[in-house]
């Protein structure tokens, strides 16, 4: 950002020589203005390029990426608008490590795993945000997708030891911007999105973003279609030279056709087309409605202190019928349905409560954090299974409109109250020039209840969990970092065990080591890293019942890389590539030991690559590909069922007419790759998309 100053050469002498007299006779003169530009990135900003340099996902507090004692992967939102997508997944491809799980038929950002273990959770400005079934998040409010490996617990909580995501949002920004974007797709797809910051006075205190999209989308599956409108105004007030308030909302309405997918007969595609709907079109879509407010209020003490103070709100309901497929049957081309109602609503407070500090202690300088936090999440959720035959479908040649089921309603039907307190420290310490360290401890309490409505049996627990986190980076050279960790993290387990006794929780720990390096001249930020991560308290089935107990274990190591770069003015790049062995090592009967964790594969990588023209007519154009593998996969856990591997090929490209008209045109899966993206079992999988294309025309007013 640049600064102003208007220096009087009348003024300095005054104050320097102290004359009255002489001050008169010298005439007032003006110095030319002097622009001082910084090339400081904000770790809430956006980012040039690909190539982030500081992330506050990591630690809470503003550090540069090369100092931070584990891998981290910064995916900007520049990465969303050059590949054409709307879809968070879509970004996690780049993160290295990060692999799709059960996404609810299309709902939401249900489940994904990182370095091996699948997780639930993902954060939004350091919120949680995956609390219920939220709808996915939206790229027309994303500035950057943040992926800190391995246990983060210490700092945000419990959460599987794989790792973690956080959104970070866009922000009011000093200049007044509007930008314009409409786009069209194979299918019928069509999206709107706007953005505008406008200061809202003179002195630029007060600063105001609207972000909104409007989508209308077909799919290549038959019968399955969405519709979204997504608003986020945001605001803030520098309320005074020390004190900034910035308040924060999310309103989202989106509608979908619940999509399990496409059954594998004998675990195979089969001749199963890809388009193929197991569901009944008339039923209709589910809804889900999602709205959040939150508020950060920030105090700077003095030059070393800063008080935090925030609060976050959110509430979503969910509700409507779908018809599921299940197994295939004994003739080998039908298969019995499920006709379901589903009505959810849920809604969860947070409030944090942090001090952060530099100070010196001997000839070490520390960075402290000393954080609170309280969260108190209610959800009501009712799923109720209409029975009345069995409402069955040809998987080869399907018929829709046979009659609904309309015998007799069974299901679940409970109430869920989680409350935790926690409080965390953390201190980054700088023993040297070349030596930094991380120490991280986090103290959760954490109380559960369930009502279960069906057979009216209220089921509680609670647990209190200590969680650590240590690291260690050493600057080799100005260009070479090494850096090791240990974290451990915990994650409650729902339901009662057979003796009506609650289980323990899940409780992990991961080791890291790695090395971090800056080459060509700081253009290209590279991470090699390797891990090791164990969890135990894993529930399993106990055999002939219906009744689980925690004993079981997982393992997940391996390796992977990620790099982010500006290699010359003209080529961004952003890759990964990782492997990763994950296996029960205590398992059962259903799982047993030595089996593959569902959905992980272990390699896979990602390219992304961009020439944008620097000169000529075609100065600001740019031309493109991306390349993704994916290696094979379980497809059922326990189970031999696999997903094949895949590799997909992009093309991508930009003609920017003038400076405030640019038209886009994607095309993906050029090969047309047949492929399975997911699945949760061989009746439930989820083909990938066939080649298809996007425009798009964006307007910079």
């Amino acid at each position: 950002m640049s600064s102003l100053k208007r220096i009087s050469a009348a003024s300095l002498a005054l104050g320097l020589l102290g004359d009255p007299a002489l001050a008169e006779e010298i005439q007032p003169l003006e110095l030319d203005a002097i622009n001082v530009t910084s090339d400081y990135e904000s770790p809430t900003g956006p980012v040039s390029g690909y190539r982030a340099t500081r992330s506050a996902s990591a630690t809470k507090t503003d550090t540069a990426l090369r100092d931070v004692p584990q891998s981290i992967s910064v995916i900007p939102a520049s990465v969303l608008k050059d590949l054409g997508t709307t879809h968070v997944e879509r970004a996690l491809e780049y993160a290295g490590g990060v692999s799709k799980q059960n996404n609810f038929g299309g709902l939401t950002l249900y489940e994904y795993s990182v370095r091996g273990f699948t997780t639930s959770e993902f954060y939004k400005d350091g919120f949680s945000a995956n609390r219920g079934y939220p709808s996915t998040p939206d790229a027309a409010n994303i500035e950057r997708i943040e992926v800190l490996k391995g246990p983060a617990a210490s700092l945000y909580g419990r959460g599987d030891p794989g790792g973690t995501v956080n959104i970070v949002t866009k922000k009011p920004q000093p200049e007044a911007f509007t930008t314009l974007q409409t786009s069209a797709g194979s299918w019928d797809r069509y999206r709107t999105a706007l953005d505008v910051n406008t200061p809202l006075d003179a002195e630029g205190n007060v600063l105001s973003r609207v972000n909104l999209a409007v989508e209308d989308n077909n799919s290549f599956r038959d019968h399955v279609d969405s519709k979204r409108v997504f608003v986020a105004p945001s605001l803030s007030w520098q309320l005074n030279p020390d004190t900034r308030l910035l308040v924060e909302s999310e309103i989202v309405r989106h509608s979908s056709t619940f999509d399990r997918g496409v059954v594998a007969p004998n675990n195979r595609w089969s001749g199963v087309s890809r388009s193929t709907f197991l569901g009944e079109p008339n039923d209709g879509d589910i809804d889900n409605h999602n709205n959040m407010l939150q508020a950060a209020l920030e105090h700077q003490l003095n030059d070393a202190w800063q008080l935090r103070l925030a609060s976050h709100y959110k509430q979503g309901e969910l509700w409507g019928f779908a018809s599921e497929a299940r197994p295939l049957n004994a003739d080998g081309h039908t298969v019995n349905r499920r006709y379901r109602e589903r009505d959810n609503n849920w809604h969860d407070s947070i409030t944090q409560l942090e001090l952060r500090g530099l100070f010196d202690l001997g000839p070490w300088q520390h960075e402290l954090l000393i954080g609170t936090e309280y969260e108190d999440y209610r959800k009501n959720e009712r799923v109720t299974t209409i029975a009345g035959g069995a409402y069955p479908i040809d998987i080869y040649d399907p018929i829709y409109g046979q009659p609904k089921p309309n015998g007799t309603r069974s299901g679940t039907d409970f109430f869920e109250h989680v409350e935790s307190r926690a409080v965390n420290l953390q201190d980054q310490i700088v023993f040297t020039d070349e030596l930094r360290g991380l120490l991280g401890v986090r103290y959760e309490h954490f109380e559960q209840s369930i009502d279960n409505h069906v057979n009216d049996v209220t089921s509680r627990q609670r647990h209190d969990a200590l969680t650590q986190r240590a690291g260690l980076l050493y600057q080799l050279t100005p260009e070479v970092g090494l850096f090791t960790n240990i974290s451990t993290s915990f994650k409650p387990n729902n339901g009662l065990d057979a003796d009506g006794k609650t289980f323990n929780p899940e409780e992990g720990v991961g080791y890291e080591a790695g090395i971090k390096s800056e080459l060509f001249g700081n253009r290209l930020s590279t991470t090699l890293a390797a891990f090791h991560i164990e969890k135990e308290n894993v529930l399993t089935q106990v055999a002939g019942t219906d009744f689980s107990r925690a004993v079981g274990k997982a393992r997940s190591q391996g390796i992977d890389l990620q790099m982010t770069g500006q290699l010359t003015d003209a080529v961004r790049v952003i890759g990964a590539f990782a492997y990763i062995d994950a296996e029960v090592t205590k398992g059962d009967e259903v799982i047993p030991s030595g089996s593959r964790i569902l959905g992980v594969a272990k390699r896979s990588g990602s390219l992304l690559g961009v020439y944008e023209f620097q000169d000529g007519q075609l100065r600001g154009s740019d031309l493109g590909a991306a390349f993704t593998y994916v290696g094979d996969r379980s497809g059922e856990a326990g189970k031999d069922f696999e997903l094949p591997a895949y590799h997909t090929v992009d093309l991508l490209a930009h003609y920017k007419a003038s400076d405030t008209v640019t038209v886009g045109l994607n095309l993906n899966n050029v090969f047309d790759e047949k492929y399975y993206e997911r699945s949760y079992s061989n009746y439930w999988v989820t083909p990938g998309d066939p080649r298809n294309f996007t425009v798009s025309l964006t307007l910079d007013l």
